[in-house]
């Protein structure tokens, strides 16, 4: 099994690793992911808490199609809830 891979500027391997998902339980709608993304590739999303009655937001992958494999938004995110895959060639 091959991977997709690419260089770095000094010429490192490197391995992309694209958003798969985020945990929606552990996400608390901060919007760090969503400011680090430079590809539109998060949004966010409401859900609601039929228990309380209530409605809170949280990050969602919209655009998972334009994820570049950066990892940002799970480098930021301070509650880990991003899954992320890799591609193979």
């Amino acid at each position: 099994m091959a991977l997709i891979t690419g260089k770095t500027r000094g010429g490192a391997d490197w391995t992309p690793t694209f958003a798969e998902s985020i945990d929606t339980e552990k996400c608390i709608g901060c919007g760090r992911c969503y400011k680090a993304c430079s590809r539109q590739v998060l949004g966010p999303m409401d859900i609601e808490d039929e228990e309380n009655y209530t409605t809170r937001m949280v990050m969602s992958i919209v655009e998972p199609d334009n994820c570049i494999g950066c990892a940002g938004c799970g480098v930021t995110c301070p509650k880990g809830c991003f899954t992320f895959t890799t591609l193979e060639a």
